[in-house]
């Protein structure tokens, strides 16, 4: 039994902690509190204690810790971890710069919560205090001067005052620090009393705050005698190779440093109240001599100046001619001025001249003949002595170089090309002559204009007109000149004319069509030519035609005149034309404008002529055949029975010829359509329709001619149309027009040979067959119409 109970308590203990493992544990935070005591607004110096509560709930979580964070300005100032639910922060004692809005964050594991900010203000500044190194400085002696507030903290700004016996303080310097003192130097001019005092600020989020101005510390500034004494020796004249002596002397005071200077250069420094320098005096050594005395910091200075004059004066080089040409002689002359002509004897003077620092003669002067050879530069030395003592002067140096003469100047057209007609420039330009040079240019119609050539790189160049003949280019004339005093060299234009590619523009061309002068007949050849009267090969032909936009052919050539030749003319080659010419001028012009008329071909005309004559003659024959039938009707009595209504008498034959296979319809039906359905279908000749004259309103009917067989008497092939103007009387009955009676007349069957006198030349021809309309219209009596007539042809 004992055996097994530590097992059975183990069993117990891994159930529990799985039960716990099982349950998730919870929290939450309630709250978060911030408390400041002991109040929000306090005196500097007071001690505040600044609390942070948190409240949480939570299930089964043993010793939960919380983070707690203190910010001041949302600036972390203290973070503790605890499991306890407050902290305290401490603030002893409270400064100035703790004044802001404090807050308290608290995290428990995942969660975090802010409380509400509460505002602390601290009054009241600490009232620095100011220490001096030195109260009774000499003039422009640095000393120290301290600023302090040991009980305040935050970013000061330090300001130090000065105020003299009667006045305001005013401010001699102002300093930042993030400590709460500050040490300076100060430096002080003003001898006599004066009070020095300072004060600071500190920068916080809710503006700056001032703090009262320390105590006045008296400060005497007392004067410093260091200022040397300056005395040169010889004073009187200084002349060259005299010995000068220059002393400096510090009266009072304590022991210095002193300094002699000379345009910034120092030429001695002692230690002590005493400076000596002596030298040999140049020309060089006049100018001011400066002697400064340093103690410390304070610095006191004196000078004098110092005219070393010249026995006789620097040599100096003079050439002649000044405006030097090759070619030219000059003269170089070395001379100088003697100022002490009782020290310097004028006979013992000695010149020597240079070249290049090479000896070329011991005169006062040179001659020589100007070269390339002889350029250079050149110096010369005067040598005298004085009392013993020798001078040499060496004079500056002078650059000696011969201009070059102009050469003879060129004349080119500027780009090589000249365009007849067109202005152009030329360049006059000489291939040697030193800058500046002068350039003129004459020419045609008074041409007279100048340029002036000064820079390496610049050129004479001139608008010209324009000329007309390559031959007036001989007519220009430059002259260049750089020397006012001699001949100007002149460049001719004669030499442009093989230099020169000229290019005459083409004059006006001329268009016209060869042959026969604009008329050309289908199927034949033409060609267009262009030409002009001059102008510089190569030469550009193009011809347009007025109706089309493109070009319709180009040539270029050699030659003055260009053709386009069409072989096979059609009608679409009929128009207007022109021409274009161009050459390398870029100068188009346009010639006159040509029109072209194409005729038509021979053949299509004879063709015209018998499609004519295929078409007029069987018109004629049927005009012709017409005009018969009329005279027949006229003097046949047949059948035809005419009742006159009026004085005039119109008589109306029909003759119908039936062919009923043929056109496979019924002489009824033919009847019908010829006449109006008033028309009776009797076959008797007596019917007769007298008509009443009002309002006659034209009415017409086209007659149908049949086609005959071919295999019997040919019959004129043709519709003809035949107007019968007839009009209705109040019973709607046709009426012919004028009075005139009309009778409908049907050739009878049979084979009475008088029925139809017309039909004797076709005896083969029946009434089943044909049938024939004849109107025959007569001004005469019905009696005077009566006869027979005469066999007509086959119509």
């Amino acid at each position: 039994m004992g055996s097994k109970q530590p097992g059975f308590q183990l069993l117990v203990i891994l159930l529990i902690f799985w039960k716990s493992a099982g349950e998730e544990s919870s929290y939450i935070i309630d709250n978060v509190g911030l408390t400041i005591q002991p109040r929000s607004t306090i005196e500097r110096g007071t001690p505040v204690l600044i609390g942070c509560q948190v409240s949480v709930s939570h299930s089964n979580i043993p010793d939960l810790e919380h983070q707690f964070q203190i910010m001041k300005d949302e600036v972390l100032i203290y973070s503790f971890n605890t499991t306890n639910s407050t902290v305290m922060f401490e603030l002893n004692p409270a400064r100035a710069a703790d004044s802001g809005s404090y807050e308290c964050r608290v995290t428990v594991k995942d969660k975090s919560k802010v409380s509400f900010s509460e505002r602390l203000d601290v009054t009241g500044l600490q009232t620095p205090s100011l220490s001096l190194n030195n109260s009774r400085p000499f003039e422009n002696e640095e000393f120290e001067a301290n600023c302090s507030a040991p009980g305040e903290k935050g970013l000061f700004i330090f300001r130090f005052y000065l105020r003299f016996r009667t006045g305001e303080p005013k401010t001699i310097k102002q300093l930042q620090t993030n400590g709460n003192s500050i040490k300076t130097t100060i430096k002080l001019r003003h001898i006599g009393d004066s009070y020095l005092s300072c004060n600071y600020e500190i920068s916080l989020l809710s503006g700056n705050k001032h703090s009262n101005s320390s105590n006045e510390t008296h400060v005497i500034v007392k004067v410093l005698n260091i200022t040397p004494v300056v005395s040169v020796h010889p004073s009187a004249l200084i002349f060259e190779e005299d010995v000068v002596e220059v002393f400096c002397r510090v009266v009072d005071g304590p022991d210095v440093e002193v300094f002699l200077t000379k345009d910034k250069i120092i030429l001695k420094k002692v230690s002590g109240k005493m400076l000596e320098y002596k030298f040999t005096a140049k020309e060089r050594d006049s100018g001011e001599y400066i002697c400064k005395a340093e103690w410390g910091n304070v610095q006191k200075e004196n000078y004098k100046t110092i005219k070393v004059k010249e026995l006789f004066s620097k040599p100096k080089l003079i050439l002649e001619p000044v405006d030097l040409f090759e070619g030219d002689r000059f003269k170089l002359t070395c001379n100088i001025s003697i100022y002490v002509p009782e020290r310097i004897n004028s006979n013992i003077l000695s010149y020597t001249f240079y070249k290049n620092n090479a000896e070329i003669t011991t005169s006062n002067s040179y001659i020589s003949m100007a070269h390339p050879n002889m350029n250079g530069n050149y110096t010369c030395k005067a040598n005298a002595s004085s009392l013993g003592k020798h001078f040499i002067k060496e004079s500056q140096a002078l650059v000696v170089k011969a201009k070059v003469p102009v050469s003879k100047p060129v004349l080119s057209i500027v780009g090589g090309t000249l365009l007849l007609g067109k202005p152009f420039q030329l360049l006059c330009q000489s291939e040697r002559g030193t800058l500046p040079i002068s350039y003129t240019l004459y020419g045609p119609e008074k041409l007279n204009e100048s340029r002036d050539v000064r820079k390496p790189g610049d050129k004479a160049i001139f608008n010209c007109p324009a000329i007309f003949k390559s031959s007036d280019l001989s007519k220009f004339l430059c002259h260049a000149r750089n020397h006012k005093n001699k001949v100007p060299m002149i460049g001719s234009g004669q030499l442009m004319l093989k230099s020169t590619n000229i290019i005459e523009p083409v004059s006006n061309p001329e268009m016209k069509v060869v042959p026969n002068e604009g008329e050309v007949s289908e199927g034949d050849s033409m060609s267009l030519v262009c030409s002009v009267q001059r102008g510089t090969f190569p030469i550009s032909f193009t011809w347009f035609h007025t109706e089309i936009e493109d070009p319709v052919a180009s040539v270029s050539t050699n030659k003055t005149e260009g053709s386009y030749r069409i072989s096979n003319v059609k009608g679409e080659h009929g128009g207007r034309y022109y021409c274009v010419s161009t050459n390398q001028a870029k100068d188009n012009k346009q010639s006159n404008i040509v029109l072209v008329a194409v005729k038509m071909a021979g053949w299509k005309k004879g063709l015209i002529v018998v499609f004519c004559i295929l078409i007029l003659l069987p018109l004629l024959l049927v005009i012709a055949c017409k005009a018969h039938l009329i005279q027949c009707r006229r003097r046949s009595t047949g059948r035809l029975s005419v009742k006159s209504a009026s004085t005039k008498v119109e008589r109306l034959s029909l003759t119908l010829a039936e062919v009923n296979e043929a056109a496979n319809v019924t002489p009824g039906m033919m009847g019908k359509s010829v006449w109006s359905e008033q028309m009776s279908g009797s076959e008797s000749d007596d019917q007769t329709s007298t008509v009443t004259q009002e309002n006659p309103e034209p009415q017409y009917t086209q007659v149908q001619i049949k086609e005959r067989d071919p295999s019997r008497a040919p019959v004129k092939q043709s519709t003809d149309t035949v107007y019968s103007e007839v009009r209705n009387s109040q019973h709607g009955v046709p009426e012919v027009s004028d009075g005139v009676s009309v009778e409908y007349a049907q050739l009878n069957h049979d084979n009475d040979p008088s029925s139809d006198n017309c039909n004797q030349g076709n005896p083969s021809a029946s009434a089943n067959e044909t049938m024939v309309v004849n109107t025959c219209v007569s001004d005469a009596p019905a009696e005077q119409e009566e006869g027979n007539c005469e066999a007509t042809p086959d119509c």
